[in-house]
C-alpha cells in the first residue's frame, strides 16, 4: 500500500490505483486544471469516504511501497481523466469498472 500526501494530510491507496492517480493529477495541474478526487479508504469494511480538492497550491507527494513501475493500463486512465473532467469530479473506482475505450 502506499500514500498520497496532500498538504499535511496522508492517505492510505493500493500502489497500482495510486500510480493511475499519480498520472491523471499530473495531466490536470499541468494544465492548471483543479478538480475533486475521492474515493472509498481501504479496507472496505471502513465506512465513509474521502473527497479531495486537487488544486497545484496545495503539496503533493506520492509514496509507494514497491519500487517498481506498475503498467499503465491507458483504458482506466482514459476513464479516470474523464471522469476528473465531469462536474462530479473523479471517483477513483476498481480498475475493472473502467469501460475499454475504442481505438
Amino acid at each position: 500500500m502506499g500514500h498520497l500526501h496532500y498538504g499535511t494530510e496522508s492517505f492510505t491507496l493500493e500502489d497500482r490505483a495510486l500510480f493511475h492517480l499519480q498520472v491523471v493529477i499530473g495531466v490536470k495541474l499541468r494544465r492548471s486544471e483543479a478538480f475533486f478526487v475521492s474515493w472509498r479508504p481501504e479496507p472496505e469494511s471502513i465506512e465513509g469516504r474521502h473527497a479531495l480538492w486537487m488544486d497545484n497550491g496545495v503539496p503533493i507527494h506520492f509514496e509507494y511501497a514497491s519500487s517498481r513501475s506498475p503498467s499503465i493500463n491507458r483504458d482506466w486512465i482514459e476513464h479516470l481523466v474523464l471522469a476528473a473532467n465531469s462536474a462530479g469530479g473523479l471517483n477513483l473506482a476498481d480498475e475493472r469498472n473502467a469501460e475499454p475505450t475504442e481505438s
